[in-house]
């Protein structure tokens, strides 16, 4: 980390994670998730990418009619590239 900046646990508990590439080689092989992005046809909607701190991964929520599920959650070892929401 560089000297000046600052950072705590406190960020991971609140990051505002707006899409993730799972996959080695992030233009022509990962596989790209976007909060918002509509998956399964349609039917669904991604509502939250999420980091589980105590698993060590990254957990992507659907949701459809007001219910929201898990659908998909990436360990540790798979490699992720994540962008963030920049709200200024």
């Amino acid at each position: 980390m560089e000297e000046g900046s600052s950072f705590s646990m406190d960020t991971l508990m609140h990051e505002d994670i707006r899409k993730i590439s799972v996959g080695a080689d992030y233009k022509s092989g990962a596989m790209h998730y976007i909060v918002g992005q509509s998956v399964i046809g349609g039917d669904y909607l991604i509502h939250l990418i999420k980091r589980d701190t105590e698993r060590g991964s990254m957990k992507v929520w659907i949701i459809k009619n007001n219910e929201v599920v898990l659908w998909k959650e990436f360990n540790s070892i798979m490699p992720i590239s994540i962008e963030y929401n920049i709200n200024f």
